[in-house]
């Protein structure tokens, strides 16, 4: 799209590329430069990704999964620092649990790397509008864990009305059911134990129950 006559051309798109691997590291940035992105900076782990969001600020962080110290949590700490960044993961995996950790740290896509390179660039803009940037072998996995859930809120306790949870608190309760702490549903959820706390004084105000052993009988006779 160009401008007016003897406007400046807008500034490329400034992209941060992370992987432990540098030939995808090379063939993203041929891609993506092929087709007027600007690669500000490449990080081979998650602490050199952070530190390189930080420094650089771009537009878009392409972050795989897999890379030394968790693309995660480089996700989590890049969305929490640089809410105008736009955080893509780039990935071998097809799993599903992947693909929801991914989301609630905060990713806006989830593109896999047997994806055609050429195609990358358009899916990266397509991001940026608003797309989803999803592989069609997960997206139905998504929408049934989201049918689960509306399935889960609607049901009613035994022996007394309905409590109305939100999908942070359900995520929550299911830890609790787990048997996970404070400190591992923290790590899960990318949020700190003073939330995730928040979120269970939340739970069992609503189920009126003064513990989370009770919360979690409650849970079982469902």
């Amino acid at each position: 799209m160009t401008g007016p006559p003897g406007a400046a051309p807008p500034a490329p798109l400034r992209v941060l590329v992370a992987d432990d691997h540098p030939p995808t590291r090379a063939l993203a940035k041929e891609a993506l430069e092929g087709h007027g992105f600007l690669v500000v900076a490449q990080a081979g782990d998650a602490t050199e990704a952070v530190t390189a969001a930080r420094r650089e600020q771009p537009d878009i962080c392409l972050i795989d999964i897999r890379m030394p110290g968790g693309g995660i949590r480089a996700t989590a700490e890049i969305v929490s620092a640089l809410p105008d960044t736009t955080v893509v993961m780039y990935t071998v995996s097809r799993s599903d649990a992947d693909l929801f950790d991914a989301l609630r740290a905060g990713a806006s896509g989830y593109l896999l790397k047997d994806t055609d390179p050429a195609r990358l660039p358009l899916a990266l803009l397509g991001v940026l509008r608003g797309e989803a940037a999803l592989p069609r072998t997960l997206v139905a996995r998504l929408i049934e864990e989201f049918r689960q859930r509306e399935r889960r809120k609607r049901l009613p306790l035994i022996g007394r009305r309905g409590v109305d949870l939100t999908s942070r608190e359900w995520d929550v309760l299911e830890f609790m059911r787990e048997g996970l702490t404070t400190s591992q549903m923290a790590e899960r959820l990318y949020v700190s134990p003073v939330t995730v706390r928040t979120h269970i004084s939340s739970i069992l105000k609503k189920l009126r129950v003064s513990d989370r052993a009770a919360a979690i009988r409650l849970l079982k006779k469902r």
